[in-house]
């Protein structure tokens, strides 16, 4: 049996921040590439690099938090402890 995909219906404004955080961030990733096709200085290719790891972090930390705020939250009140192992596991995911 194959195992249901999740989803979560989020409201709106927080939907069209986090594809603004992304498409910012896929704009860093763009301008990156530029930089190695224009063939720029290693150093600052890397400074970049930083900016845009920097950036998706965030992006994960905000992510984090709502799920945490949210799923996390409602699936322990309705008696899910099992979301806790897997917010334990993606946390590990997340640190390494």
């Amino acid at each position: 049996m194959e195992e249901q995909q999740k989803t979560k219906d989020r409201p709106e404004e927080e939907s069209r921040n986090l594809i603004n955080r992304l498409n910012r961030i896929e704009g860093q990733i763009r301008g990156i590439r530029g930089m190695v096709e224009r063939s720029a200085y290693c150093t600052d290719i890397l400074a970049q690099v930083a900016a845009a790891n920097a950036a998706l972090n965030a992006f994960g930390r905000e992510l984090l938090a709502e799920h945490i705020r949210t799923c996390v939250v409602h699936d322990i009140q309705a008696g899910r402890e099992e979301t806790v192992d897997d917010l334990i596991t993606i946390l590990q995911k997340l640190m390494k």
